[in-house]
């Protein structure tokens, strides 16, 4: 099995439990607000997301996760009724034909792959003319010194966070992948009584939608 065992073993309890029961469980339902037809999301992890898709018809809801042992346990949050593909595959190789999906969706997935242009060049591929790409991500700060903090810390958090890079320019990555910004909402999460490392290294947030560049004509930001 390839993946990180015990990142996997840990990620619930440790660092996505307080996510999910405060912020998260309100950005969710508005990254996939809209989608439709063909869904994919990329980099589903132990399954956060699967409980925000009940109600939603789709024609077709794929899931995709690398990580053999975050694949595992999001086999065991799967819900009967749910009707979806489970696909084990990285962001930079997508085993699906080109133009194939209306919507592809992200959760911070783009902060931890390993090829991140590879990647949005990927999920560009496998959209549709006028499809839609839509994520939330964690991205480098613009203050100069919560930047220096993120770049410093890389490293070391990279390794205990299965690849995560707290210091990418994620909206500026997706814009130079050939997408237009619709919208990239700056958003600040974590608050005070949130720890200061993870507030520091890990603020701001942006929650964008993004379409293939030639797709649409009338932009907001």
């Amino acid at each position: 099995m390839e993946g990180h065992k015990w990142f996997a073993a840990v990620y619930d309890p440790v660092f996505s439990k307080h996510a999910e029961e405060t912020f998260k469980k309100d950005l969710r339902p508005r990254v996939m607000q809209g989608a439709h037809g063909r869904v994919l999301e990329i980099g589903a992890g132990t399954g956060a997301s699967l409980p925000y898709y009940r109600g939603h018809s789709f024609e077709e809801l794929v899931i995709s996760e690398p990580d053999s042992f975050m694949l595992e346990r999001l086999r065991k949050k799967l819900d009967p009724d749910l009707q979806c593909t489970i696909v084990q595959a990285p962001v930079e190789e997508l085993p699906f034909p080109d133009a194939s999906f209306d919507v592809v969706i992200s959760f911070h997935v783009l902060c931890s792959v390993r090829r991140l242009p590879q990647s949005l060049a990927e999920v560009r591929r496998v959209l549709k003319p006028d499809g839609e790409f839509r994520f939330l991500d964690h991205v480098r700060s613009r203050n100069p010194i919560g930047a220096l903090v993120q770049h410093g810390i890389q490293p070391v958090w990279s390794w205990l966070g299965a690849g995560c890079h707290p210091n990418r320019d994620v909206a500026a990555a997706v814009a130079k992948a050939g997408f237009r910004l619709e919208e990239a909402e700056r958003l600040r999460p974590f608050g005070i009584a949130d720890s200061m490392l993870i507030g520091t290294v890990t603020r701001p947030h942006v929650l964008g939608v993004a379409v293939p560049a030639l797709a649409r004509q009338t932009v907001t930001t």
